[in-house]
């Protein structure tokens, strides 16, 4: 595949090059980008516990029913989120999606007060939640490889990783804190203060546009300024794209599976272990606990060190997944709540590996002009793994048990894991994101400037070619 990428200017070493044998401090937009985000994802999850906390009040059905809200209009919306993201670019979505929610949460908190917590508002709330993410999911998800080298993208995640597993260990407990003293109408102002925050990091930020998107734009655009291709056929055209791809279906598929394997095995299977051995919600909060910690000790360690592993990205998702594998056999064969817990810290070791090694792939393999299409893709591969998972296993546990499945996870994650590290495309993987991926330099000034401010990128990168699978 062909990638249109950012050079610096001649005479110039990118900071990423081998020029640089010192590691380079991540740029200051990115840190500034980045803490605005963590302090909106903290409010985000905040807000999330309290909706919640608040439909739980109308039953269980209640509250299934508003999370659903949430995930269902997300997945449907995603990948029209992510080609309008590719369109417009990542900085007016995700300015558009922060005034948005800015103006929803302070409506929720004026409802909130008039009208306490029907179950109506609350599941309104959650699709607006759910059509906000799907839009901007994929323009953050690309902002890393808009505002930092290619060599600096695996500690960057790393970084982000870090940041969002703090942001969600923190979010409940702020919640219920903050649902306690002021109840949802207090919660959502919180939130609304972080949306402003967030709203003002991105105003200030300068923000690189790939080069091919001002390319794509005169192309879409006719004399009469209506565009000939649609939104529609825009997510079809990412999809295909990585269809197409060999780099990207195999870690999509990675991910996928993953997703599908993973995910459920905290969330879902470790309360129903603790309930059937009865261990108490202690211990499953323990469980959950330790693998939050486990991936953010990862995060933390990654981004810290040089080249975040760069070039080994396949083979260090496929090491993630066996390390995981064996924390959810360690779960699964656990006779009690500390050989449990002692699985759930293994766990979150190799998730937190595997997702700091697959994001650089995925993200440092796509085109400029697809980068939040296929981060949509990435969203969507990840939702649907995990709906489909999650009903399988929970009906597989009411049948046997649930160390069956749990058991039936840590073979499938390391099945993953084994198929990973056979796949050639997937072990040269990091070395054909990095060649070819190209994130943008982020220094203010460098560039013209876009009609919205951002800095554009001028230069052309090479071609990469495949392998097989």
């Amino acid at each position: 595949m062909t990638i249109t990428g950012a050079r610096a200017p001649d005479g110039e070493a990118h900071p990423a090059s081998p020029a640089h044998p010192a590691r380079a401090a991540l740029p200051a937009s990115y840190l500034l980008w980045l803490a605005g985000a963590q302090l909106g994802a903290l409010g985000d999850a905040a807000l999330a516990f309290a909706l919640g906390w608040a439909a739980a009040a109308h039953g269980g059905g209640a509250a299934g029913l508003v999370l659903t809200a949430i995930t269902v209009s997300r997945t449907a919306l995603v990948l029209v989120g992510g080609a309008v993201a590719d369109r417009l670019g990542a900085r007016r979505v995700m300015l558009a999606g922060d005034a948005v929610m800015l103006a929803a949460t302070l409506a929720l908190a004026a409802a909130a007060v008039g009208w306490g917590t029907p179950l109506r508002l609350l599941v309104l709330a959650a699709v607006v939640i759910g059509v906000v993410d799907a839009f901007y999911l994929p323009a953050s998800g690309s902002m890393p490889r808009l505002l930092v080298g290619a060599g600096q993208l695996p500690r960057a995640l790393a970084l982000r990783q870090a940041g969002g597993q703090l942001a969600a260990l923190l979010g409940a407990p702020l919640g219920g804190a903050l649902a306690a003293a002021g109840g949802l109408p207090g919660v959502a102002l919180v939130d609304a203060a972080s949306f402003a925050v967030v709203l003002l990091v991105l105003l200030r930020v300068p923000v690189p546009v790939p080069v091919a998107l001002p390319v794509l734009r005169q192309r879409r655009e006719r004399p009469g300024g209506q565009h000939p291709t649609g939104l529609l056929a825009e997510a079809a055209a990412g999809v295909r794209l990585a269809a197409g791809d060999r780099l990207l279906r195999a870690a999509l598929l990675l991910t996928g599976a993953a997703a599908g394997a993973l995910l459920p095995v905290v969330s879902l299977l470790a309360p129903l272990l603790a309930r059937a051995d009865g261990w108490g919600a202690g211990s499953a909060g323990l469980v959950a606990g330790g693998q939050g910690a486990g991936v953010l000790v990862v995060a933390g360690l990654l981004s810290r060190r040089d080249g975040g592993g760069r070039g080994h990205g396949g083979m260090g998702a496929a090491l993630g997944l066996c390390v995981a594998a064996v924390g959810v056999a360690l779960l699964a064969a656990a006779p009690g709540p500390g050989a449990a817990v002692t699985g759930g810290v293994v766990t979150g070791v190799g998730s937190g590996l595997f997702a700091c090694r697959i994001g650089p792939l995925v993200l440092g393999a796509a085109p400029d002009g697809h980068l939040s299409r296929v981060q949509a893709l990435l969203t969507l591969v990840q939702s649907a793994a995990l709906v489909l998972s999650t009903g399988l296993l929970g009906l597989l546990a009411d049948a046997v048990g649930p160390r069956v499945p749990t058991a039936l996870c840590a073979a499938a994650t390391g099945a993953a894991g084994i198929l990973a590290s056979a796949s050639p495309v997937l072990r040269r993987g990091g070395v054909l994101a990095g060649r070819t991926g190209g994130g943008q330099s982020a220094r203010a000034g460098r560039g013209r400037t876009d009609t919205d401010g951002a800095p554009r990128c001028g230069g052309t990168g090479g071609a990469s070619g495949g392998g097989d699978e």
